[in-house]
């Protein structure tokens, strides 16, 4: 045999061979490197157990909080106080009671007559299912029903219902009538994030928006003859804007959002003859959507909040009219519109998968793509600000003034 030619084949395939294991070793150490980027944090079980055990600690703790007020039917915020009537309803589902928080009518007149008005909402309706609650408004005014002080009346309310009657937190309705119609109108938006849906009867809207609503189902019920203050006007206007709010979502979004219906009782005035009470069957069909695929929050004048969902801002950015709309499909994340300096959005494991990194959108622009680490300060912050077991987080990015990044 040719001894160069057997030499020049060895020398080539040592060669191919140092090339191929040079190959094998850049990809390992590539991929080494990429998980190295992953910042410290826990995992997704250690952040599971965690949270569990935080939340169990902090239900404990607020239940025993709750509990005298909820004993002698009176809750209190501050210098507020709201009595409040429980009525239970029906065998409870295996997943958990709905709660119905049911506001009555009156408003700017005589406390003798709101407490009336607080006595018939009492029994105007009777789910055949659920908790039942007819809260006493704090004061006797126009507005009883949406000064700022309600979110914090009604949230206990919430949380008392699930501590003391198993009430699932995705069950919770909102209705009122007349007066608390008015009602319906402001907090069922300006408390979205909280009801699976809520209806209105024989209210007026003000100037409160509906944009918020996007996510909650909504029911209108007026009667024909209801001309007071143009409320039957109003209302059909009303259905009209949620009409046009539907059927401006983006087609590709599913399901899509503003479910609502209109109902103009005919040849009824401001009493309808409990036609309305057909609410809470369309009502209870809804379940709360606690982590929808797009958010749209917008500050009201009526009340101001520095959370929606898992978005929160600055105290000091909250004003009126600001508003932000964030989308989530998969680990992107997309800022359609943001009014504010300061934008945090909070994730956990149900709303991305925080072992990958997480994309941000913003104008086109992708702003933000990296690792989000779980944290336990992130878990302990959310049930201490929201006390909603759908609404714990155990991480956050926030958006400063244009800068991006995971805290």
């Amino acid at each position: 045999m040719n001894k160069p030619f057997v030499k020049e084949m060895l020398t080539r395939y040592w060669f191919n061979a140092t090339l191929a294991v040079m190959f094998v070793l850049t990809i390992i150490v590539l991929t080494m490197c990429s998980h190295c980027s992953k910042p410290e944090g826990m995992s997704r079980e250690e952040s599971e157990k965690y949270a569990s055990e935080a939340w169990q600690k902090a239900m404990t703790q607020r239940s025993e909080q709750l509990k005298p007020m909820w004993e002698n039917r009176v809750m209190k915020a501050g210098e507020w106080s709201m009595p409040f009537d429980v009525k239970v309803y029906g065998e409870k589902p295996e997943d958990g009671r709905s709660l119905y928080i049911s506001m009555h009518g009156g408003g700017n007149t005589t406390p003798e007559m709101n407490n009336q008005q607080w006595e018939n909402q009492k029994r105007l309706y009777t789910p055949a299912e659920g908790v039942y609650i007819a809260p006493r408004a704090a004061v006797d005014d126009w507005n009883m029903w949406f000064r700022p002080h309600v979110d914090t009346l009604f949230a206990q309310i919430i949380q008392g219902a699930v501590a003391f009657h198993d009430v699932n937190p995705n069950k919770v309705y909102l209705v009122g009538y007349s007066a608390g119609g008015d009602g319906v109108y402001r907090m069922a938006p300006r408390m979205a994030d909280y009801w699976a849906a809520s209806s209105m009867m024989a209210g007026h809207p003000g100037e409160a928006s509906a944009v918020n609503l996007r996510n909650i189902g909504f029911m209108v019920w007026m009667g024909e003859h209801d001309a007071a203050y143009n409320r039957n006007r109003l209302a059909v206007e009303y259905g009209a804007m949620m009409d046009s709010l539907e059927q401006s979502e983006p087609a590709n979004y599913n399901p899509k959002g503003y479910a609502h219906k209109t109902t103009i009782v005919e040849g009824c005035g401001h009493w309808m003859n409990r036609a309305d009470t057909a609410a809470i069957e369309w009502i209870n069909d809804f379940e709360r959507n606690p982590r929808p695929e797009y958010i749209v929050w917008r500050q009201e004048e009526s009340g101001l909040r520095d959370c929606f969902y898992n978005l929160s801002i600055p105290k000091e950015e909250m004003a009126p009219g600001k508003e932000a709309r964030v989308s989530f499909h998969k680990n992107v994340i997309t800022i359609v519109h943001n009014d504010y300096n300061t934008l945090n959005i909070h994730l956990n494991d149900q709303i991305v998968d925080l072992n990958k990194k997480v994309s941000i959108l913003y104008n086109s622009t992708e702003i933000f793509n990296d690792y989000v680490p779980r944290k336990a300060e992130h878990i302990d912050a959310s049930i201490e600000k929201r006390m909603d077991s759908e609404y714990i987080f155990n991480a956050v990015i926030s958006i400063v003034n244009g800068e991006t990044r995971a805290l």
